[in-house]
């Protein structure tokens, strides 16, 4: 199963991807976890000791230049397109109760579509792992999709978009799903997260009629607590971890 989870900043998606991760990992399931976010704090949420340690890859310049044969930051220069990555999964990953954690990191460019070695090493790198690792795959992406090309996004089996009731959080879903398209990507569930109340839940399903729901996560002081303690969101919540074990088995059926 290779999942990867988007959505607005703020809306709960790493939180959610923490979760689905546990979820699987309690299955006695092999679990690799990426985090694809520029804004990267999966490692943390899923408990990793001294997370704001590790080095994105996209920032490990030797690698990227041994591996692509060109020099980081430099313009107009020939490099490999398909670089050798199939040993990095097991060689950069830290473990973390049975799970393989890994950090992308992002490219900082003035535009979009960036063609540099750096995003060429990580989309080859996001490839490999979602076409030829045998373990449960869950990606923790930016909203823009940035690090899937359309050879891998045909073969992620669900991409998840996590919203939370708000105008803004709901036009952020409703691009992903268009770029989803774009690249191939068939197989699109929402969850709706920080769910206070009924009302939050209506309107949720009245602003995104043809939206297929996951399913919903309430909002929890007991998250917050998490993160203000430094402990994983599923150590303080179980029942949340109950609601979304369920949503695999939803997906599963």
């Amino acid at each position: 199963m290779k999942i990867a989870v988007s959505g607005k900043g703020g809306v709960g998606k790493t939180t959610f991807a923490s979760f689905l991760i546990r979820a699987l990992a309690d299955e006695g399931r092999k679990v690799l976890a990426i985090d694809a976010d520029p804004d990267a704090n999966l490692a943390q949420a899923l408990g990793v000791k001294n997370s704001d340690e590790i080095v994105p890859i996209s920032q490990m310049k030797e690698l990227i230049e041994e591996r692509t044969e060109a020099k980081v930051g430099s313009m107009g220069s020939f490099f490999k397109l398909n670089p050798k990555v199939n040993d990095l999964p097991d060689r950069l990953s830290v473990e973390v109760d049975g799970v393989k954690v890994m950090v992308m990191g992002g490219v900082k460019t003035g535009g979009a579509g960036c063609i540099c070695p750096e995003s060429t090493l990580l989309k080859r790198l996001v490839g490999h792992i979602v076409l030829a690792r045998d373990e449960a795959v869950v990606l923790d992406m930016e909203a823009g999709l940035e690090h899937l090309g359309r050879g891998t996004a045909m073969n992620v089996d669900r991409l998840i978009v996590v919203v939370e009731p708000g105008r803004r959080s709901i036009e952020t879903a409703n691009q992903v799903r268009r770029l989803a398209g774009d690249i191939g990507i068939k197989n699109l569930s929402f969850v709706g997260n920080k769910i206070r109340s009924e009302k939050d839940r209506e309107f949720l399903l009245k602003e995104m009629p043809d939206f297929e729901f996951l399913g919903f996560m309430p909002y929890r002081s007991a998250i917050i607590e998490a993160d203000l303690d430094g402990v994983p969101p599923f150590e303080k919540d179980k029942e949340c971890l109950d609601i979304v074990k369920a949503m695999l088995e939803k997906l599963r059926n």
